[in-house]
């Protein structure tokens, strides 16, 4: 077993925990925000390879995460709605500043990564935010990381049947495992949602909905994983000792977390 990946893994839970359940919206949407800037700086250091991305329009649309609830709810869907022309200008005004020195395939691989990085991550912010968001917001944390957990330490142990050529080390073992830890672990913290914080959340529902994230968080697993394939690198970075960089580290979290929103928005 990787001592530096249980090690990180276990210190870092704690800050994220500390973060989620005593920091309001507002410090919650700076600390996506800062997340954020990290893991678009880890994409494109990656697509660099490949690309010239235009760097600073990706470090910019970080700080929109951070004013998700400054603006009035009211107002924040005509926001995000303009922001995405609004990103697509500013890069085409980036070709014709820049006269052709920045061309298409830059701005194509820098608008993806703003929309793969930034966009999936004011999901997680809006979850916060939502009514009892402090206890819906674990939903997709236990989807993402209990999948992850639970696929490693099975698919390491018992893994034989290789899932894809993407990334190797996984196993369809592991994956299936990655689905029931996760699902079992969502149902166990809905008995305590609901005993002991009077909540009254279906177990059906969770059942289903941790299935779907589950296996969505393995596919976002899977794209990050492709863009490194893609690039030739191991990991998008050193930052988090065993487990590479923090998109190496979110890369599911980020993925599953529009569908998330969605699902318990109806739960």
């Amino acid at each position: 077993m990787d001592i530096k990946r249980v090690t990180s893994g276990i210190l870092g839970f704690p800050i994220v925990a500390l973060i989620l359940l005593i920091g309001n919206k507002y410090v919650v949407d700076i600390a996506l925000a800062i997340i954020a800037v990290f893991a678009i700086d880890e994409y494109f250091n990656a697509v660099s390879k490949v690309s010239k991305p235009v760097r600073w329009i990706g470090y910019l649309s970080c700080a929109s995460i951070a004013l998700i609830h400054v603006i009035k709810a009211e107002e924040l869907n005509l926001v995000i709605t303009v922001s995405v022309p609004t990103v697509i200008m500013l890069l085409f005004a980036q070709i014709i500043i820049t006269e052709m020195k920045t061309n298409f395939k830059d701005i194509a691989y820098t608008f993806i990564g703003i929309f793969y990085v930034v966009f999936f991550i004011m999901f997680v912010a809006f979850i916060n935010g939502m009514p009892n968001g402090k206890i819906y917001i674990w939903y997709a944390l236990i989807a993402a990381w209990g999948t992850d957990v639970s696929a490693y330490i099975i698919g390491k142990r018992f893994g034989k049947h290789k899932f894809s050529s993407i990334s190797p080390k996984k196993t369809i073992e592991g994956a299936i495992a990655g689905v029931i830890g996760s699902t079992l672990l969502a149902l166990a913290y809905t008995y305590v949602a609901n005993v002991y914080w009077d909540m009254n959340i279906s177990y059906l529902y969770v059942l289903g909905m941790e299935v779907i994230l589950s296996l969505v968080g393995q596919i976002g697993d899977f794209s990050a994983s492709a863009i490194k394939r893609y690039v030739d690198i191991k990991d998008y970075s050193n930052l988090i000792p065993g487990h590479g960089g923090m998109l190496d580290r979110i890369d599911s979290l980020i993925f599953l977390a529009p569908f998330a929103y969605a699902l318990l928005s109806m739960m």
